[in-house]
């Protein structure tokens, strides 16, 4: 329904044929080859396996050509037509961006460290010329006529847009169930290790597409969680920066004071780099993890796992001390509290004028009332109908005025969150705070996957971060009766390089999770 997929016949290129011109390129016949071809063992025969920075390098190197590349991708987005995972899949966009990103290296000109490369993001972030719906009817036809600025540092870096993909209806939830999207699997994203599960959300269409290897990595955006959720139940890494570290423009937004765009890739590393190419520097890099303390809050942040999620972290945990960690068991009693107060008033309260800045400052012709007004998803309906538009909140004995518990969300209870992180970092002394990053795998992709009660697992371990804004990594830790556990570390505000360089050390590890089953 609103899928801009190309049709198989479009599709010129097989698999096979890009195997064979991978092959060609390592033999120095690739356009520009030099004597700095890497040797046949570096390339895999399936190019979609290519990390960002292995990506980057063999196409900087002459090694494949940035059009092999995306037609690899393209063809292998064409048979993944069941994730549900693009929105807009502009194959003509994509290869004419490719075909200059090779010519500029064939004449000595590189754009920078991602030249080449395709990625994808999320359809409430803006890309100049394609659709940017948000995921609801009533914003289709929105072309955009410039970049976000979060995209731009990306394209500027030498990236290519591959494609939009799909989210949670205004990116208010987690479970990618989202009614305006109708595929052959059913509604709803799809999650690549197995087809009857949600791929988590909002960012759903960006962590599916990256774990079924659509794309080596792209973008996503995070208010509660919307980056580590679906990069947790999908088995790929993502980040959520602290705020203000990216910028925000060009995004639909829920919260000023919650939203970031973050980037999702199957490993740390290449969020280090896709992280240094948005906020500038030089990409982290691992470091030693002996002697390294991580704190362990487990009375809130281990409640509510699943048996399955419960052992693989417990796995995962002991081998980072016996990689060196030392693993301090901490206490948070506050949090729970603390973020109750400051949650959904602060998101339900700034939704409304945030929504209604955006659609005129991007020239959208919409009101909130319009686009409320063609809400597909029956969740996202009920949320924006009884709470966002009428500026009320859920109470004791139905809904009472939001106004002045938003104001004692943002004068008092933030603050205080936010002094609580930082006292609780210093008092124990550990770098970051380790702890599954959802209590439980992947769930039936159905509509109880969009209930509170579904809704208020998956945000649990989340959501207390999002509120303090401080950076959040989730890393794949495992495989639990055959779906992907994801493990988070919070660090304190602006730590995110000290954050990533942990996390590539804990991922060396902890080691790769297996690619999911073939899709047909």
């Amino acid at each position: 329904m609103m899928s801009h997929l190309p049709t198989p016949s479009r599709l010129t290129i097989s698999l096979s044929l890009v195997g064979a011109l991978a092959i060609a390129a390592c033999h120095g016949h690739a356009p520009g080859g030099t004597n700095t071809t890497p040797p046949i063992s570096a390339i895999p025969h399936d190019l979609t396996e290519l990390s960002v920075a292995k990506a980057a390098e063999l196409v900087r190197t002459h090694a494949i050509t940035s059009v092999q590349l995306t037609e690899a991708y393209l063809a292998r987005a064409d048979v993944a037509r069941s994730l549900n995972a693009f929105v807009t899949l502009d194959r003509d966009f994509a290869l004419a961006a490719a075909r200059r990103a090779d010519a500029e290296l064939a004449s000595g000109k590189s754009r920078g460290p991602l030249h080449g490369v395709p990625l994808v993001i999320k359809d409430n972030t803006h890309v100049a010329g394609l659709p940017s719906s948000a995921g609801t009817p009533a914003l289709r036809a929105f072309v955009p006529k410039e970049n976000a600025p979060v995209v731009q540092k990306l394209i500027d870096a030498g990236a290519i847009v591959l494609g939009k993909t799909n989210m949670h209806e205004l990116a208010f939830g987690i479970s990618g169930y989202n009614e305006a999207i109708h595929g052959t699997s059913g509604i709803g994203v799809r999650n690549p290790y197995d087809l009857t599960r949600f791929a988590g959300g909002s960012s759903s269409g960006t962590g599916a597409a990256i774990a079924a290897r659509l794309a080596p990595g792209g973008l996503g955006t995070d208010t509660g969680g919307s980056i580590r959720i679906p990069s947790a139940v999908d088995g790929i890494a993502g980040l959520r920066p602290t705020v203000g570290r990216y910028p925000t423009a060009g995004i639909a937004p829920i919260s000023h004071t919650r939203d970031t765009p973050g980037p999702m890739a199957r490993t740390v590393a290449d969020l280090a780099l896709l992280d240094a190419v948005i906020a500038g520097g030089a990409p982290a890099t691992p470091i030693d993890l002996h002697g390294i303390r991580l704190g362990i809050p487990r009375d809130y942040f281990f409640a509510n796992l699943d048996a399955g999620t419960q052992a693989v972290t417990a796995t995962a945990l002991e081998k980072l001390r016996a990689a060196g960690a030392v693993l301090v068991e901490i206490e948070m009693p506050e949090i729970k509290h603390l973020n109750a107060e400051m949650s959904f008033p602060v998101a339900l309260y700034e939704a409304y004028d945030d929504l209604k800045v955006y659609l005129q400052a991007a020239g959208t012709g919409m009101t909130v009332e319009q686009v409320v007004d063609k809400i597909a998803s029956a969740d996202v309906k009920a949320t924006y109908g009884m709470f966002v538009v009428p500026r009320k909140l859920p109470g004791p004995n139905g809904t009472v005025d939001a106004g002045p518990i938003y104001q004692n969300a943002i004068t008092n209870v933030r603050p205080a969150l936010q002094q609580y992180y930082a006292a609780t970092f210093a008092k124990y002394k550990v770098e970051a705070l380790v702890f599954p990053t959802v209590p439980h795998v992947a769930v039936v992709q159905e509509p109880k996957a969009s209930s509170i009660e579904t809704f208020s697992l998956f945000i649990q371990n989340t959501d207390p971060g999002s509120n303090a804004g401080v950076p959040g990594l989730s890393l794949p830790c495992g495989m639990a009766a055959g779906l992907p556990v994801g493990l988070e570390l919070d660090g304190p505000a602006n730590s995110d390089p000290r954050l990533l360089a942990i996390g590539m050390a804990i991922e060396t590890v902890l080691g790769p999770l297996p690619a999911p089953p073939p899709l047909h």
